[in-house]
């Protein structure tokens, strides 16, 4: 059946193409497998809680019939603004529109977030962006520009909320630098998802061409329930298509991890466990509860462009397993800087296991691509990274440096995980404080970060390694636990260029090594040459000869880094070898500009570095030619198992049995657009 949704309709509609209803949620009360639910052109301010589910034969279908026309938000307009001096205005706002959630009375907070500031989950839009929240009226009169921020101009734009508690209402004061509010579209916050169901178990849903904003949702580490704006809360096969996601005050899509009452935020809460821990309880709690491919995962984010949001704009832990995400544009996470902790990036997963991330376009965020643990059998492929750092242009002070990230961090996890075809041009590339990993393919143009650091709990006179689960293959199921040794790294057949040194970043750079940090050693000169001292497969294996592995002989061969392999990659304008990389090719002579740009709206690599490409031959890479990731013995192969051949390149074009370096066939692919 088709049910039919229209903003202007009667409130008497039934959903009939000739009455249809005025409500996305009443279509989403009655909605069953096999439905569709076409939603015309409007601003509809709910939250549609989607009673059911679909099945895997027959989904429950959510269209906007014409793209991205039909606006599901979580904000309300707010007129008849009083002035009270200069550019500041004020407004009451009764709290019975909150109804039991008020996002100005509930503060950001979670495990691992950096409460250096108040921040309330709500949030004041000026024409659909969101304002700056402060601490006092006195800041709203006299703001000022707030250094972090990625965008400074605009952070005077100040708001301040109180409560009166005899009237029941929210108190607002904001500064609009010169803007009468009457006379735009001011919003706040009221709903805290857009497109959510309540209840856990209800999949198979497709939303489609949805413009999505405005919710005012909680903070999502992944010991804690996770929501966003969108999200198929803790079930199986949803699809999130070709929509537009921006401004959730926390996360954009969530594919997280369901409520475990007794174990959520438990670090912020009990104290007595570490984070890690809590961590771990998680994950082996719902191996118990019913987490497993049968039932959760398997989902599909596609062609959505997801922007502004202030924590992640895809956030998951155990809950995206199975899953595909590809063809999204990613962009501006986290650039206003008002919230800080250590779950945020364009894309933060916990437990990506089998997820693949394909052709995506992520850039201006604090990070790019976060997988955290658990990333066995993922694959980053395909997709193009750029400025996920510092600004350039301005904001280059040690007080912004917290900003300073990567387009790809790779954490505690064992692996397989699988990095091809890929174009990496921020400062920082690739963050490796894991193990398990194989580049093949790439254009690398910032440094490998982090190599042999970042794996332990920090304590600083206690041994205090992470331990962390690695799964049967292609399963959920838990095979064991160990920490992480480092190394076990296939680099084959890449394109390292060193970009000019930013005096910031190099600044960083020498305060991580002069101070020892064990979390991070800013490295931003590319090359593997960080593996320097990291044994190959023979030396490694030499510590093994002879020895029958019997007894009680101490000894340190099961606790050493791992071998490292590296093969079939050209180095230019100074970025550095590893030390026994024998075929290594070196071109110090041409200087390698390597850029985006964009034109008439198509982003294209501008490079000359495919003009000095050696002649040699590459091996064609296949999966039976990488070496398994060693702790879970699974190889680089796909999620039904099947083994790869890296016979295509970033436009998909077949390669020959004798490829070049890096991610194209040849230089004629750059008269194509990237996007």
């Amino acid at each position: 059946m088709t049910y039919y949704v229209d903003i202007n309709s009667t409130d008497d509609g039934n959903g009939s193409k000739e009455k249809p209803f005025n409500r996305i949620q009443k279509a989403a009360d009655v909605a069953l497998p096999g439905d569709e639910v076409i939603v015309t052109p409007g601003i509809y301010r709910e939250a549609v809680n989607p009673k059911n589910g679909g099945t895997e034969e027959k989904r429950i279908v959510y269209k906007s019939s014409q793209p991205l026309g039909a606006h599901i938000t979580g904000a309300e307009e707010v007129k008849n603004w009083t002035k009270l001096e200069g550019d500041v205005y004020t407004a009451r706002v009764s709290n019975k529109i909150f109804g039991d959630y008020n996002p100005y009375k509930t503060l950001v907070s979670g495990d691992w977030f950096i409460a250096y500031m108040i921040a309330h989950t709500g949030d004041v839009f000026l024409n659909g962006k969101s304002m700056y929240e402060v601490q006092s009226l006195e800041q709203v009169k006299s703001p000022e520009v707030f250094i972090p921020s990625w965008d400074q101009e605009f952070t005077k734009h100040v708001w301040f909320s109180s409560q009166d508690e005899q009237t029941d209402e929210t108190v607002f004061y904001a500064n609009f630098q010169g803007k009468n509010p009457d006379n735009e579209t001011v919003e706040i916050t009221v709903r805290r998802t857009c497109f959510y169901p309540e209840k856990e178990g209800n999949g198979y849903i497709t939303l489609s061409g949805f413009t999505v904003s405005k919710a005012a949702t909680q903070w999502a580490p992944p010991t804690a329930y996770q929501e966003g704006m969108i999200g198929p809360h803790w079930s199986k096969g949803w699809i999130i298509e070709d929509c537009e996601v921006f401004e959730s005050k926390c996360s954009g899509i969530s594919l997280g991890k369901y409520l475990q009452p007794n174990n959520d935020n438990k670090w912020l809460k009990w104290k007595y466990k570490d984070g890690t821990q809590t961590e771990r309880d998680c994950i082996c709690q719902a191996q118990l509860e019913g987490w497993t491919k049968e039932k959760i995962g398997s989902h599909i984010v596609r062609r959505c462009n997801i922007h502004d949001c202030g924590q992640t704009g895809i956030v998951g832990h155990l809950g995206g397993v199975f899953s595909l995400i590809e063809n999204n544009h990613i962009h501006h996470i986290n650039n206003k800087q008002n919230l800080a902790g250590a779950e945020i990036g364009g894309i933060k997963m916990h437990a990506a296991i089998d997820c693949i991330y394909r052709k995506n376009h992520i850039h201006h965020c604090t990070r790019g691509i976060w997988l955290d643990w658990q990333a066995q059998g993922t694959r980053v492929t395909q997709n193009l990274f750029h400025d996920n750092v510092l600004p350039k242009e301005y904001n280059q002070n040690k007080e912004s440096m917290g900003g300073c990230a990567e387009d790809l961090f790779i954490e505690v996890s064992h692996g397989p995980t699988l990095i091809d075809n890929n174009i990496f041009l921020s400062d920082k590339s690739v963050k490796l404080a894991t193990q398990g990993v194989a580049l093949v393919h790439n254009i690398i143009a910032g440094g490998f970060v982090s190599v042999g650091k970042g794996v332990n709990n920090g304590s600083p006179t206690r041994v205090s390694p992470r331990y962390t689960p690695y799964h049967v293959p292609h399963r959920t199921e838990i095979a064991g636990f160990m920490t992480i040794l480092h190394g076990d790294c296939k680099i084959f057949n890449n394109i390292f260029i060193q970009q000019p040194i930013r005096p910031a970043l190099k600044q960083g750079m020498d305060e991580c090594l002069a101070t020892k940090n064990e979390w991070d050693d800013g490295n931003i000169i590319a090359g593997t040459f960080v593996y320097d001292n990291y044994p190959d497969f023979e030396e490694w294996k030499s510590q093994f000869e002879g020895y029958c592995g019997m007894g009680s002989v101490t000894t340190d061969r099961y606790y050493s880094e791992l071998p490292v392999w590296a093969k079939g990659n050209v180095y230019f304008n100074g970025a550095k070898p590893m030390k026994k990389e024998k075929d290594a090719v070196v071109d110090n002579e041409h200087k390698i500009e390597i850029c985006c740009e964009e034109r008439d709206g198509k982003i294209y690599l501008k490079t000359n570095a495919l003009d000095y490409l050696p002649a040699f031959n590459c091996d064609l890479m296949h999966t039976d030619n990488i070496m398994m990731a060693f702790e879970p013995e699974e190889k680089y192969e796909n999620p039904d198992g099947t083994a790869i051949t890296f016979d295509r390149d970033f436009f998909d074009n077949k390669r020959g049995s004798s490829p070049v370096s890096g991610p194209f066939t040849d230089k004629d692919c750059l008269k194509n657009p990237l996007f």
